[in-house]
């Protein structure tokens, strides 16, 4: 029996090294498992209410944003301008723009403006907006740098003074800066002339100018023109004829100043050529005053016998430098003059000029002028006498 017993006994498998391992690791693996804690209802509840109320409140005021960014300014339909000064920071420049009564909710406007990226963008300079405009609008405008230009028109045959007075009523120029660079011998270098003066080479047109531009700027840009017109043919040309450059538009202001009448520029040329050829004095009105600064538009006989290096009364040849600022039409009618024998001309008083080729027709046709000035004053007179009688 005691060996039936054994033979049992060793019949029964025993586990091998490797199982009981295995079984120990399994008991292992159940112990690591992570533990999940359950938030509570409540607490479950709260966070969804929370997120459902912050996208509610987003959404709402995203939309009072959209609303805001697209909604005219006002109804007023007015245009404000406004100055943005250089190196201004962005909340200066809301501030300026509320103060013009373009920003009506400061805070959706900056909101806007940090959401579009533009605090960093907006370029300094004057602005015109119209309160039709919508906020969006605007600062896209102040982003772009849409500032407000100016359509400047310079006539031909404005000089220096003339034409800084203009550029000043637009308030383009610091007047005292422009008169020292037009007599800056460096700038005047920098920029070709070979001058005293910037008087001649600032070219009539109409330009495009902003206030941001400074005295600099605009007067190189003008300068620049008058490079571009003058072309190096032209320049060429000069020195074949015996002329410098600065001669030729001293010529050519001359030319310029006798007459606006295009027509009649290179007849005008050709008798200042003529006479200069025979060694005479040119005898040009405009000279005599070009230097006076108390010059009230009348030239007065005194006037041409003042003694001034302009006055081509008293001096022979040109000028020593240009009286105004000619157009293309007066500098090519030098370069280009007519072929005829003319040595004076007479004013008519219309805009044009009876030209003579010796003195004695020249004499005629000035008491022919005369004679029709007074027959014009005396049918003037008349015509008030009537108007007074009726």
């Amino acid at each position: 029996m005691k060996e039936e017993k054994k033979k049992q006994i060793s019949k029964k498998p025993r586990r091998s090294a490797a199982a009981k391992a295995g079984r120990k690791t399994k008991k292992n693996i159940d112990k690591s498992k992570p533990v999940v804690h359950v938030l509570p209802r409540p607490v479950v509840r709260a966070i969804k209410y929370t997120l459902i109320i912050f996208f509610a409140s987003f959404l709402i005021f995203s939309c009072i944003l959209i609303n805001y960014s697209m909604s005219p300014i006002n109804d007023k339909n007015t245009t404000v301008t406004v100055d943005i000064p250089t190196g201004s920071s962005f909340l200066k420049v809301a501030r300026i723009l509320e103060e013009g009564g373009l920003i009506k909710n400061r805070f959706l406007f900056n909101l806007l403006a940090i959401f579009k990226g533009a605090t960093r963008l907006i370029r300094a300079g004057e602005y015109e907006f119209n309160t039709s405009l919508t906020p969006s609008i605007v600062i896209r405008k102040l982003m772009r740098g849409e500032i407000k230009n100016y359509l400047v028109t310079i006539p031909e045959d404005f000089n220096v003074n003339e034409i800084a007075h203009r550029l000043d009523y637009f308030r383009l120029i610091d007047k005292e800066a422009f008169f020292e660079l037009a007599r800056d011998k460096t700038y005047l270098s920098a920029m070709g002339i070979k001058a005293d003066s910037i008087e001649g080479y600032l070219f009539p047109d109409t330009y495009l100018f902003n206030r941001s531009m400074s005295t600099r700027q605009i007067t190189s840009i003008m300068v620049s023109q008058f490079w571009k017109k003058v072309t190096p043919e032209m320049v060429k040309k000069t020195a074949e004829m015996g002329f410098t450059v600065h001669e030729l538009v001293t010529f050519a202001s001359l030319v310029g100043k006798e007459s606006g009448y295009r027509d009649e520029k290179d007849l005008i040329a050709a008798a200042f050529h003529n006479r200069l050829k025979r060694n005479m004095r040119l005898q040009s009105d405009p000279t005599a005053v070009y230097d006076l600064e108390d010059f009230d538009g009348r030239i007065l006989r005194k006037h041409l016998r003042r003694d001034s290096s302009y006055n081509t009364y008293v001096i022979r040849g040109l000028p020593p430098g240009p009286i105004a600022n000619p157009g293309l039409a007066s500098i090519k009618a030098v370069l280009n003059p007519a072929p005829v024998d003319y040595l004076y001309f007479v004013s008519k008083n219309d805009g044009t000029h009876a030209f003579s080729s010796t003195l004695r027709e020249h004499n005629e046709a000035v008491r022919e002028y005369r004679r029709l000035q007074r027959e014009a004053a005396n049918q003037q007179g008349n015509q008030q006498d009537n108007q007074q009688d009726d």
